[in-house]
């Protein structure tokens, strides 16, 4: 293995690192928030995540000899960001997180339930987690409603950056936050002393605790937006590479991994999609036999990165909530963009899909049921009725 380790491959797996946690962190950070964790327990979650993520990485990649990215789970945090507090708060969303690891691990293992996610129309799937983003994707308006010295800087510097290289548009969001919350904001007394303890890592134990409405609002949804956004598209990237390894082994692991982080706030851990393609690419390594260790090396800086997310999260909680939305909201527009194209392209499905796609960006929930479950069944219902006519006729 050192034979094969290479000065390009730390520099891309560094790289992946950053990327991967610096533009999307404050999607985790306003996920856990939206189902009642604490700032503690959701520095807790930040750190367990990619931790977790980390080890995984560096194990599969290990095992496989194959450059396999893991992620945290992007799309789901956004989905616990729209959702509303259920019954239990953070204990019951962690025993949700649980049981969304373990529906993981089965669909890996046993392929009845692998195969009856990837049944799912992707129509349906791609409008579902449309509907989950678009409500944090409106946060970088509202921030420059809130305060136009404040949000402008965040949004131009994601445009300008973004228009260069897109890989880079999240980063130049973040540091333009970092730069507001440092000029523009008054710093609290003996904010250095709490940055300083922040530093020592402290996890916070959550005794999960289940009920019916937690299973089906969080527990669910996070498993199919899990699968479907993020899973799934991290094989196809790799195939697209050239690499075929089995797909079941790999989401068992993710998903062992999701539950060992969930009792310390972890949501979910997957194989990354868009971080794959930089893994998996000519860019990681020339020698494709090589690029592994790019996987293994981001998966040591996450660790580090994880180590640190006390500060992180003791730094941001300084900014108004509306601002940290708006980074994440930026976070999340290539992500807005490419589901709803994907959702709507098909003539035979767009309005199963309109259905699902306003059904979740409703917020509204029924029985203590969030709406992204009821807009998969309404979109469904709707597509199967269609279905069902185009036959008779």
């Amino acid at each position: 293995m050192l034979r094969d380790f290479s000065l390009q491959s730390l520099f891309m797996g560094l790289l992946i690192a950053f990327v991967g946690f610096a533009s999307s962190f404050a999607v985790i950070l306003n996920g856990l928030a939206g189902v009642g964790a604490t700032d503690a327990q959701a520095a807790s979650g930040l750190m367990a995540l990619s931790i977790s993520m980390g080890v995984c990485a560096i194990v599969i990649s290990t095992v496989t000899r194959l450059p396999i990215s893991i992620a945290w789970s992007t799309p789901g945090a956004a989905l616990l960001a729209s959702s509303t507090a259920v019954a239990g708060g953070f204990n019951a969303a962690v025993g949700a997180f649980l049981v969304c690891g373990l529906l993981i691990v089965i669909a890996g293992l046993w392929k009845p339930l692998g195969k009856m996610v990837s049944s799912i129309p992707s129509a349906l799937a791609n409008a579902m987690l449309a509907g989950v983003l678009i409500g944090l994707c409106f946060a970088p308006v509202k921030a420059i409603a809130f305060n136009p010295l404040f949000g402008l800087p965040i949004v131009l510097a994601w445009a300008l950056v973004g228009s260069i290289n897109k890989l880079y548009a999240g980063p130049a969001a973040l540091l333009a936050f970092v730069l507001v919350i440092a000029f523009g904001i008054e710093m609290p007394d003996g904010i250095l002393a709490r940055l300083s303890s922040a530093l020592i890592p402290q996890a916070e134990f959550v005794f999960p605790v289940f009920n019916t409405a937690a299973l089906v609002s969080i527990a669910l949804p996070l498993f199919i937006v899990t699968m479907a956004s993020q899973n799934i598209p991290g094989i196809a990237v790799l195939k697209v590479n050239d690499y075929h390894p089995n797909p079941g082994p790999l989401f068992a692991t993710t998903g062992l991994f999701s539950m060992l982080s969930a009792p310390f706030g972890g949501h979910a851990v997957n194989l990354a999609a868009i971080t794959a393609a930089m893994c998996a690419g000519v860019d990681s390594h020339p020698d494709r036999a090589r690029r592994y260790w790019s996987a293994i090396n981001a998966g040591i800086a996450y660790i580090l990165f994880g180590l640190l997310a006390g500060a992180v999260t003791t730094f941001v909680s300084l900014a108004p909530p509306v601002l940290i939305e708006a980074v994440a909201g930026l976070a999340l527009v290539g992500a807005f963009a490419s589901s709803a194209l994907a959702a709507f392209s098909e003539s035979q499905t767009r309005e199963a899909a309109a259905i699902t796609f306003l059904v979740t960006a409703s917020g509204v929930s029924f029985g203590g049921v969030s709406g992204a479950f009821w807009g998969l069944i309404a979109g469904g219902l709707m597509l199967a009725l269609a279905r069902l006519t185009k036959r008779r006729a």
